[in-house]
């Protein structure tokens, strides 16, 4: 007798392409995000207050390549997703926190443990709802805006004080009741409805891209010559922002609510179709 043959089943080659490398590129940014904003509460503890906010911004960098990375090979995914909220809290909301706790707001003791815990948890705040408005259909007025100061700027924000008091030495900026005081609006700030600027959301102009280039260099040259002037004056220029946008997103919103009023005023509202007077009863047509 012949023996039937035993066919193996194979692989699709779709289960075979989640394996590559490419798609991997992504999350391995986001750990290495995650590693840095760890890294960066390490220097804290041992006084490398500096090294500590590189290590923060550092992670503000590979934040801002690996989303924009996974959309460019098509590797996004719900467990990216989640994978990348999770170490914006570490690298954005823990990381600054305990920094600062340990920089400053340590003098006040429980106080000032409560201020950095509130920042922390404005930060899940914020990131909560970020991720619950992915899959929300919002107006086109508020489509092109972030709502709130998102995790990223946030940690940078309430860095600031650090900055000024690394290129200046003055104990203003070290203070711990001033930085309970900033710490607190940032807070705020990132759980807020306000809109604020979305780099994502901006399109360059092809006659605009060699001087954007040439900026980001000059920017570049700056950071590593004279790094905490520079990072003062674009955390200034990020709070500078702030009131263009809620009024861009006003002038945007009364345009949308007006084309919304003329296209209803446009539309006849439906209403009782005249009836002949050859169908209507022999009483109304000899009134």
């Amino acid at each position: 007798m012949r023996r039937a043959k035993i066919r193996r089943p194979r692989l699709p080659v779709r289960r075979l392409a989640d394996f590559s490398v490419n798609r991997m590129v992504p999350n391995v940014l986001t750990l290495l995000a995650l590693c840095a904003g760890m890294t960066a509460m390490r220097f804290a503890m041992n006084g490398q207050f500096e090294h500590a906010v590189f290590a923060i911004i550092v992670a503000g960098v590979f934040d801002g390549l690996d989303g924009r990375l996974a959309r460019l090979l098509k590797a996004t995914s719900r467990f990216g997703a989640e994978l990348d909220s999770l170490a914006d809290f570490v690298s954005f909301g823990v990381a600054p926190a305990a920094v600062l706790y340990l920089w400053t707001m340590s003098g006040l003791h429980s106080l000032g443990w409560a201020i950095v815990l509130f920042f922390a948890v404005c930060c899940a705040l914020r990131l909560a709802r970020f991720n619950t408005q992915l899959n929300a259909e919002l107006p086109p007025y508020a489509s092109a805006f972030f709502t709130g100061v998102p995790a990223p700027a946030g940690a940078g924000l309430v860095m600031v004080p650090m900055f000024l008091s690394f290129a200046s030495g003055l104990w203003l900026f070290r203070s711990p009741y001033f930085n309970a005081f900033w710490a607190s609006g940032v807070a705020l700030l990132m759980i807020s409805t306000i809109p604020t600027v979305s780099l994502k959301r901006i399109r360059i102009p092809p006659h605009h891209v060699i001087p954007t280039l040439l900026g980001v260099g000059v920017l570049t040259a700056f950071v590593t010559t004279a790094p905490w002037p520079t990072l003062s004056l674009v955390g200034a220029l990020y709070l500078a922002s702030i009131p263009v946008t809620v009024r861009a997103s006003w002038r945007l919103r009364r345009e949308f609510e007006a084309r919304q009023s003329e296209t209803r005023e446009a539309v006849p509202l439906p209403g009782p179709n005249p009836i002949p007077a050859e169908k209507m009863p022999a009483r109304e047509v000899r009134q």
